[in-house]
């Protein structure tokens, strides 16, 4: 096959004068080259559109691919990451991972929460907060976690996302409302365990490839998967391979298929959770479109935690989007029960 490569360069951004942090959230050089290199690997040809603005340029010209491998994140807007797929959509042509729908929605906090949260399915005491008249509604008691409602790879997140007594709660979300210019999320912190669950497949099809547990290291930001802990983990963080009999992690596994499907996420990413004070897990958040970066990013790394190669993940994400390239249609969401 002829397949199309969206993304976001980070290089190409810093090159325009973007800051390293304002970039956090594109790839890296070598995981586009990574790609590239494992879908040549399984007998297909590349051809690298980029960004957005540069992929309609490109259908505008007439060009097509049999299907677009996108993990272009965008740049501006709470429907950033549904920009390609949106536009992809139009043009009628296939792609990778998620639609726009989901993108939009699992991208802003808040609102994925409450859908599964309608759904039964356990997830932290949660407030949104867009001024400072909103932390009346906040019923629950301190401590507190507060992040910003639609930013990826832990920015905004860090030691001082935890707020421990209520009266500190309005200059907490203040500081990020002014900075991030978004709501903020204000969950109740949970202390225990912090997984991250592997899904590949769309549907029916969705299973667990298995789970993470985040262990921070004596140099890290304590209580945190904050973006210094994430952006430095070589350095500061040790990921496990969880047991699957582990009654906590087993418990998360089922929970992550049952969010990926009642969601209609596709393909492949991970779904984050954090234990209470007796093992019970609880979802934080998920993200359709995961880094996979080889060495750097958390599925990648689970996959080689279970002897997964890399060419086999893009293998099996480049399947489970194929099989849409003949039916046309996506699979449908599960109903919640």
């Amino acid at each position: 096959m002829i397949i199309g490569l969206t993304y976001d360069l980070r290089s190409e951004y810093l090159a325009m004068g973007y800051t390293e942090y304002e970039t956090a959230e594109f790839d890296r050089d070598d995981t586009i080259i990574a790609i590239e290199r494992a879908l040549y690997a399984l007998g297909h040809h590349t051809d690298r559109i980029g960004h957005a603005k540069k992929l309609t340029e490109r259908l505008v010209q007439g060009d097509r691919w049999d299907i677009v491998f996108n993990i272009a994140e965008g740049l501006l807007g709470i429907g950033r990451e549904a920009q390609v797929p949106a536009i992809l959509d139009l043009y009628d042509l296939p792609y990778t991972f998620s639609d726009p729908l989901v993108m939009s929605l699992t991208l802003h906090k808040g609102l994925t929460k409450q859908v599964i949260r309608q759904c039964g399915i356990r997830t932290p005491d949660f407030a949104v907060v867009e001024a400072a008249h909103d932390l009346e509604k906040i019923s629950f008691d301190p401590p507190y976690f507060i992040k910003p409602i639609a930013e990826g790879t832990s920015k905004g997140i860090s030691e001082h996302s935890v707020i421990k007594e209520r009266k500190r709660l309005q200059g907490g979300c203040a500081g990020l409302i002014e900075s991030y210019n978004q709501p903020v999320l204000v969950e109740k912190y949970l202390c225990g365990r912090e997984f991250t669950v592997g899904v590949i497949g769309s549907g029916a099809d969705a299973e667990a490839l298995g789970t993470l547990e985040v262990i921070l290291l004596e140099a890290a930001e304590k209580g945190v998967y904050s973006y210094r802990n994430k952006e430095n983990c070589e350095d500061l963080v040790e990921y496990h391979l969880a047991a699957p009999d582990d009654p906590s992690v087993k418990e998360a596994q089922l929970m992550a298929i049952e969010i990926w499907k009642v969601l209609g996420c596709r393909d492949a990413g991970r779904v984050d959770f954090r234990c209470d004070e007796f093992g019970s897990p609880y979802f934080l958040e998920i993200n359709p479109l995961a880094g996979l970066h080889p060495q750097h990013s958390d599925l990648p790394i689970l996959c080689t935690h279970l002897g997964i190669p890399y060419v086999h993940l893009i293998h099996r994400i480049l399947t489970s989007a194929s099989k849409r390239i003949h039916k046309g249609e996506s699979p449908g969401r599960k109903r919640c029960s």
